[in-house]
């Protein structure tokens, strides 16, 4: 009986072993098993059903919210008084990105061209695209800052042109017509004389170029043999470096498209990217953790010196010929139009562009931008690009449109390109890489704990009988010596019968 207790304790010790064993295996392998499959699920393979669907086609309702700088004097800031402008807004769009025109190469890299539409949102909006609102004429004042130089007499000639056409120096326009073109003589007329010298060739807006356009195209890595390249650009447009910035290093297209980045982030890894709207390669960097709706994050921001100047930042100075910090030029991308890029409000830019208009309230919670990431698939979980573009103006001599205004920056727009995951691809996100991770977490150190005890357990077990078989042979051969007759006495008292 004793035997077989041994050997049951015996195979639960061995079981138990194995069980801890079994624990500790999983504690190095379980990792690298979810890692192995975040990497099979984030190589872009037509097989990969789900990461490949929402990389084609972002399952992740976009919004792109307006903001307008209406101008409140246009006839005093012709004659040199400081601007005042209200904002107005948010007018916001759905945005719908598709890639269309998929190439598998045989180098791992795949080629697109994604294009985009909008559609306007009255229900997220403050008003509707009927809405009047009045910003400088691009055409007018972007115009005779370019022509400055040329002779007196073609200047004149030039506003005479303007004068032909009825084109002032504000525009006073409804949403609609600002945002997606309105009918210009003048724009006709410069197509028909002068193609070329506008973005356009039917009607004149702010996004009339953008609306049902691609962003060019793309040839991206696949990651399938090594998945830190994975999204990176290996070209754009045929070009692997640029040509409208003044240095090799700013000519560089880095990073990804600007929609997903490489696996395994630490928080010495930087968001690199390359923006064909904005003409060149930004990179965005750590600020903190945090956490969405239970999925880990790390946000990315902008840094201070991702719009400054040549002269407070050296790297920058292939950007020049550059203004106060936190300007972009864009004019050598933009027809050589006046035109700058900036933070919403002038947001971490030179105060001194705050002094110049009034109106301007700049904070971090609403015109910063940033991108939260999940840093284990590199997978933005939410997302707010802002941006504002801000035209040059000056007085001309010759050209009587411009007054005798002062030189000033003047915002013009800002937007708030945005987006987060929710909904059924939040939940197979959270299910797949926060739910299922914690549980084969929580199944090692099971398997360790119910090893301990199982082990412990039959030990203490395989323990006791023994004691107590010991315990119990030592009473009874106390008690058989106590009650047992003297063999002496016996054997004497036969004797003396006898």
């Amino acid at each position: 009986m004793a035997i077989n207790k041994s050997k049951v304790a015996l195979g639960f010790i061995v079981a138990g072993i194995l069980t801890v064993s079994f624990g500790t295996v999983l504690v190095f392998v379980g990792p690298m098993v979810i890692d192995d499959q975040i990497v099979k699920n984030i190589v872009i393979d037509p097989k990969n059903d789900m990461s490949y669907t929402m990389w084609k086609d972002l399952p992740v309702p976009f919004y792109m919210s307006v903001y307008f700088f209406n101008v409140l004097n246009p006839k005093e800031i012709l004659k040199g008084e400081k601007p005042m402008v209200e904002q107005k807004g948010p007018y916001v769009y759905r945005k719908r990105c598709q890639k269309d025109n998929i190439t598998f190469h045989p180098n791992f890299t795949v080629s697109y061209r994604e294009y985009r539409m909008y559609f306007f949102e009255p229900s997220m909006s403050v008003g509707n695209e009927s809405d009047v609102v009045t910003i400088p004429n691009m055409l007018v004042l972007g115009a005779a800052v370019m022509m400055e130089n040329l002779p007196f007499a073609v200047r004149l000639m030039i506003s005479a042109t303007f004068k032909t056409f009825k084109e002032g120096p504000f525009l006073t326009k409804t949403v609609g017509e600002l945002m997606w073109g309105y009918d210009s003589g003048l724009v006709d007329f410069l197509n028909t004389y002068l193609p070329g010298m506008l973005p356009t060739k039917g009607k004149f807006g702010l996004f009339a170029e953008f609306n049902n356009s691609n962003t060019g195209l793309f040839n991206i890595f696949t990651g399938q043999d090594d998945i830190m390249k994975v999204h990176k650009v290996d070209s754009w447009n045929g070009l692997t470096k640029l040509t409208n910035w003044g240095t090799p290093q700013s000519n560089m297209i880095n990073g990804t498209a600007g929609q997903m980045w490489p696996p395994f982030m630490t928080r010495e890894t930087t968001l690199p990217f390359y923006s064909p709207d904005a003409c060149r390669s930004m990179e965005l960097v750590y600020q903190r953790p945090g956490v969405m709706k239970g999925i880990p994050l790390y946000r990315y921001v902008a840094p201070k010196t991702l719009f400054a100047n040549g002269s407070d930042y050296a790297p920058n100075e292939g950007f020049c010929p550059c203004r106060q910090s936190g300007l972009l030029n864009v004019s050598s991308c933009r027809h050589n139009s006046p035109v700058f890029i900036s933070h919403p409000h002038f947001f971490n830019a030179d105060p001194v562009l705050l002094d110049y208009v009034q109106g301007l309230y700049p904070n971090e919670e609403d015109h910063g931008l940033f991108i939260d990431i999940h840093p284990q698939t590199g997978v933005p979980l939410n997302v707010s690009i802002r941006l504002q573009l801000n035209l040059y103006m000056k007085r001309v001599t010759g050209i009587t449109e411009t007054g005798k205004m002062s030189e000033v920056v003047m915002p013009m727009i800002w937007f708030a390109e945005s987006g987060y995951i929710d909904g059924p691809v939040l939940t197979t996100f959270h299910t797949n890489l926060v739910v299922l991770p914690a549980v084969m977490v929580y199944m090692q150190y099971t398997f360790i704990a119910l090893g301990l005890a199982t082990v412990i357990i039959a030990i203490l077990v395989h323990q006791r009988p023994k004691r107590f078989e010991t315990d119990v042979a030592l009473t009874c051969a106390s008690t058989h010596n106590s009650w047992a007759p003297d063999k002496g006495h016996v054997n004497g008292s036969h004797t003396q019968n006898e």
